[in-house]
């Protein structure tokens, strides 16, 4: 028989570990807090969300990010065919394309589902939930970003972050090593990114509501081919990070009055939610019950060390 105060202790450790598994798995948290701020290369798990999305014949096509342990999140114009899901690779934890990852895991795909109306970025919908054939494993350099809710704002000016492997300019792919880029674009609401796009009257681009842009009016700082599928993410006032878009088309790479063009995330909860019934969204409620599972964690630490003593 174990003894009444071993009992105690163990009940305590294991009431803690199941705290700390969640502290793992909790999203847009990453670990590594050790960003080259101003930079153009990422540091290793700085962006621990962040997929690698691979083809047997055309090696990185795509970005994605992880939203759950089984789904990834990217762009519905990566997959030209949903029937046909066995030539696709996909690597979580991943730092650079082209030399050894030691923390990265590869990855089969089981499904892949986007919206029935999807036809083409340029007339929004460009969103796919990326089912895997087995779960990812939680560490340092693998979690999960958190999705926002329906009503979730990233109001103009706000400076996020897109990450991806893909051209460093437009039609010069990255080299050498091949680390993930990332670069800091300020949001762009959709009134003065619709203007942008106007003043150039050979294009048409509507800029609808399920879009989001992100970038400079001067250019020069953008996502670029390569990128399409990877996450635009936003750090809100409580520290957490919340994908804000899925890079989904643009005019070029970084010109003037072009900004990147993203699926607006938030606008895709109920499709989200319709698919992956589990996931937790982040929103105006906000995932507070973490808080309140800490003051029971301390409460019910206090009772037991009591018993103890």
């Amino acid at each position: 028989m174990i003894p009444k105060s071993e009992f105690y202790v163990r009940l305590f450790c294991c009431f803690t570990g199941i705290l700390v598994c969640h502290a793992q798995v909790e999203c847009g948290q990453p670990l590594l807090e050790n960003r080259i701020v101003g930079g153009v290369d990422a540091s290793q798990g700085a962006w621990p969300w962040q997929v690698d999305i691979q083809t047997e014949k055309d090696g990185h096509i795509c970005g994605g990010s992880i939203i759950t342990q089984e789904w990834v999140l990217s762009a519905a114009h990566c997959f030209p065919n949903l029937f046909d899901v066995s030539g696709y690779t996909l690597y979580v934890g991943r730092h650079q394309l082209n030399v050894f990852n030691p923390n990265e895991m590869s990855h089969r795909v089981k499904r892949i589902v986007i919206p029935s109306s999807y036809s083409d970025p340029n007339l929004g919908q460009d969103m796919a939930l990326v089912q895997l054939q087995s779960p990812v494993v939680w560490s340092a350099f693998v979690r999960p970003i958190c999705l926002p809710d329906a009503g979730t704002l990233f109001p103009g000016g706000l400076l996020c972050y897109v990450t991806g492997w893909g051209n460093i300019r437009d039609g010069v792919a990255l080299s050498g090593a091949g680390t993930l880029q990332q670069v800091k674009v300020p949001i762009i609401s959709s009134s003065s990114c619709q203007m942008m796009y106007s003043l150039n009257p050979s294009v048409t681009v509507n800029i609808l509501s399920d879009m989001i842009c992100a970038g400079y009016q001067e250019g020069g700082r953008d996502s670029c081919q390569g990128d399409s599928g990877g996450p635009l993410v936003c750090q809100m006032v409580n520290g957490t990070w919340v994908q804000a878009g899925v890079v989904s088309f643009g005019l070029g790479c970084a010109n003037a009055n072009q900004p990147g063009v993203y699926a607006k995330v938030s606008t895709f909860s109920s499709f989200i939610r319709s698919n992956i019934p589990e996931i937790s969204l982040y929103g105006r409620a906000g995932p507070n019950w973490a808080s309140s599972l800490a003051v029971l964690a301390s409460s019910l630490a206090t009772l037991l060390m009591g018993q103890l003593l």
